[in-house]
């Protein structure tokens, strides 16, 4: 991607899909109450206009009430600036969320891969470190739909590498865990930080108090983190970052963080 001073990537436009009125139906592993509808359109929508102040031009996609977790739109691809990689979602519930979204991505993208059968990929286990990729195995991505992106991956002049976080209770996909926010950092959960394939990385670790913050998104000049986790956020405005906290407590509930809700490029 076009990159900012520090390599952070410099995004124009970004895909979100409004979410749908059975949005509750969708899959959770945690147990935080049931999302409250008229919040969580609020909450989209803040989050959609944090993204044009950002200077993203948006595409705006309609609910798909045939899929409840469709506003989720980060596991349907993975977009880099040469090809957009179409992923083969773990849960077969989640599947068809592909086929929905491949006309909105394919008005910018005449170059594309698709994640073939047997293999599954959610994108919200992919990792864009600059020109590294770190692939989450998950109960959602599995080894073969990894091999099949790294193949891809590799064949456009990106490195990649597997990390294991089917042990891990506390997340459900890799990026639940860490992000990348330009000028070679990390953020990382504390359960993460020591796996020596961060090595090279300045690491913002963040404690179990507040791991669901690790997900977070740089977007230009800002990077958005979720409200009400102030020593993550202490920690960003500490080292020259410029965060913007946004309430994501709906989404929360239906194991949904920041960079779920866009495909951004």
């Amino acid at each position: 991607m076009p990159t900012e001073a520090g390599g952070a990537p410099l995004f124009t436009r970004a895909i979100v899909r409004i979410p749908g009125s059975n949005f509750a139906d969708g899959l959770t592993t945690v147990d935080l109450g049931v999302p409250h509808f008229d919040e969580v359109l609020k909450q989209h929508s803040t989050y959609c206009d944090a993204l044009r102040a950002c200077g993203l031009e948006l595409t705006v996609l309609d609910p798909d009430l045939r899929h409840p977790d469709s506003t989720f739109v980060e596991d349907t691809a993975i977009l880099t600036p040469q090809v957009a990689i179409f992923c083969r979602p773990g849960a077969a519930s989640r599947q068809g969320e592909v086929t929905a979204i491949k006309p909105a991505v394919e008005r910018f993208y005449f170059s594309t891969f698709t994640i073939e059968a047997p293999g599954s990929v959610d994108g919200g286990d992919i990792c864009e470190a600059g020109s590294h990729f770190f692939i989450g195995i998950s109960h959602r991505t599995d080894a073969e739909g990894a091999r099949q992106l790294a193949i891809c991956l590799n064949a456009l002049g990106y490195t990649a590498s597997t990390i294991d976080v089917r042990g891990m209770t506390s997340i459900l996909h890799l990026k639940s865990g860490i992000s990348y926010i330009g000028d070679n950092t990390l953020v990382v959960m504390d359960e993460m930080a020591s796996n020596p394939l961060f090595s090279r990385f300045e690491l913002i670790r963040v404690s179990a108090e507040e791991s669901y913050a690790a997900n977070c998104v740089r977007v230009n000049n800002r990077v958005l983190v979720a409200d009400g986790f102030t020593r993550m956020t202490a920690d960003l405005e500490a080292r020259g970052f410029n965060p913007l906290a946004l309430d994501m407590s709906e989404f929360r509930k239906m194991d949904g963080g920041l960079s779920c809700l866009s495909l951004r490029f």
